[in-house]
């Protein structure tokens, strides 16, 4: 019982644990896949792409695999990301199919526009 009241102030404990496991694995890389790899992290948490639990710890693991695998191969980090490394982290976020922080705001927007036409409509005769 005291599992679920503190998950639901903190969030998902087992979500903590597979990020925490999924950063663990980004520090472990040499650089520059480590030093990238933390980069494209903390662009992708300032940017609030994507808000959704589960999908951010999905999407931090397959970020984690993708610079395990071109360390691997010896891919040079130009490869992975490009000249323009935002648009990279831009464009690898939205594969990921959750809520964004921006569906949250649209929301909110379309929903105060129709109160306020709503309210507007009441008070015409």
């Amino acid at each position: 019982m005291a599992a679920k009241w503190f998950e639901a102030l903190t969030g998902s404990l087992e979500q903590k644990k597979q990020y925490k496991q999924s950063m663990a694995r980004i520090d472990a890389l040499p650089d520059p896949y480590r030093s990238t790899a933390r980069a494209l992290h903390r662009y992708l948490m300032a940017s609030a792409i994507v808000v959704d639990g589960d999908t951010m710890v999905t999407m931090f693991d397959d970020l984690a695999d993708l610079f395990e695998q071109a360390a691997a191969d010896r891919t040079p980090v130009r490869e992975i990301v490009g000249e323009n490394p935002s648009e990279f982290a831009e464009t690898f976020a939205q594969a990921y199919a959750g809520r964004n922080w921006i569906d949250k705001e649209r929301a909110r927007l379309a929903e105060a526009v129709d109160a306020a036409v709503a309210a507007d409509e009441e008070e015409r005769p």
